[in-house]
């Protein structure tokens, strides 16, 4: 995906290279990713002296906009740390979360444990919402056929959807996100273009690519955001941001008091994104999924550039496990390794290469973040 003729440079400050193909450097050789975090980003961080009150005010503003009611938040789990470590969190400060997870089908036996074990001993209430399989496999095995790095979209369309229409179900006004700019904080569009959650791309592709219609899989895009966030009233809050938190110390906490197991990367929880991210990224797309990983790490100051290089030395990927993973990955979407290869062979395509909102979307989120933050 490296633009044809543009000489290979890194970033100066963090690890990000021309490997993303809208990446920008100034005369010092610091890229874009860095200034618009230093610029943007690092305003709603941690600050020590103000985020106390803030977090006090968060917690306040939720029992008594709760009160009442059986629960005053609901909070997406997937196993992971951040939505973990949220969880507990929540409890420690008196909120009576929902915890909920949405099954795609493709939980790792570690993450479906991680959050067994933290309910067990929360004592909280947990659902899952298992999405219809069948529907969901040909949504996704759509979006292989048509090449498009965002194999993400579908769940990250999938969750929110869910967190919405159980909170509206269940007068619950707040979603409690583990989203946070300590490690989420650099992330290139044409990686991870699935941030935005652009329904209009995403029915665009499952009707070109798919060979279902979607009926049971529950759908959010800007409109239903709208419908969700303005005449519903639910709000998402994000007190990640709002606490002093560094993710291997929390890693560390879960694993001691909760048996929280790791496994293995970044979203890696998921089979389908831990096969993904660690192979086909990078050898299909030129992608290395860890270079916006440990750039987000460090500069938020939790890693140092010579760590973060040192970690991009080794593979993302063990290559003898690769063979098996796609025997795996091709039964669970009910086709042959060899017809996997051929989707995977396929040019590499982004969010670019097909119809989006992407400017629709963007001008809302900055419109509504003015008005509302």
């Amino acid at each position: 995906m490296q633009i044809v003729n543009r000489p290979y440079q890194i970033c100066v400050r963090c690890v990000m290279d021309t490997s993303d193909e809208d990446i920008r450097f100034n005369e010092q050789g610091v890229c874009h990713h860095c200034r618009d975090f230093e610029e943007v980003l690092r305003q709603p961080r941690y600050d020590k002296a103000k985020a106390p009150a803030a977090l006090e005010a968060l917690i306040k503003r939720v029992k008594e906009a709760s009160a009442g009611k059986s629960y005053d938040c609901i909070i997406g789990i997937s196993g992971g740390v951040d939505s973990c470590y949220t969880a507990y969190l929540c409890h420690s400060w008196g909120l009576r979360p929902l915890l909920l997870h949405m099954d795609n089908g493709w939980n790792s036996d570690i993450s479906a444990s991680n959050i067994k074990n933290l309910i067990d001993k929360l004592g909280l209430d947990y659902m899952s919402y298992v999405l219809d399989w069948n529907e969901f496999r040909e949504i996704q095995l759509g979006f292989i056929r048509s090449s498009i790095v965002d194999i993400e979209l579908p769940t990250d369309i999938a969750i929110p959807a869910a967190l919405y229409e159980v909170a509206s179900k269940n007068s619950i006004p707040f979603i409690i996100s583990g989203g946070n700019y300590s490690g989420e904080g650099i992330l290139p569009l044409t990686w991870g273009y699935h941030v935005l959650k652009d329904a209009y791309l995403y029915r665009y592709i499952v009707k070109k690519f798919s060979k279902v219609k979607l009926k049971k899989v529950p759908v959010v895009g800007l409109w239903e955001e709208i419908y969700y966030k303005f005449l519903k009233g639910i709000c998402t809050l994000y007190p990640l941001n709002l606490v002093d938190y560094d993710k291997d110390k929390a890693r560390q906490f879960l694993k001691d008091n909760y048996g929280w197991r790791d496994y293995g990367g970044k979203h890696h929880e998921s089979r389908i994104t831990a096969f993904w991210q660690s192979y086909v990224m990078p050898t299909k797309y030129n992608m290395d999924y860890r270079r916006a990983t440990y750039s987000s790490m460090i500069v938020s100051g939790q890693i140092s550039r010579e760590e973060a290089l040192k970690g991009l030395d080794a593979l993302s990927y063990q290559e003898e496990k690769i063979p098996s993973e796609k025997e795996y990955i091709a039964k669970k979407f009910n086709i042959s390794t060899q017809e996997l290869d051929r989707y995977l062979s396929q040019a590499p395509k982004t969010y670019k290469d097909f119809p989006n909102q992407k400017n629709l979307i963007q001008w809302f989120y900055k419109i509504y973040g003015i008005v509302f933050n």
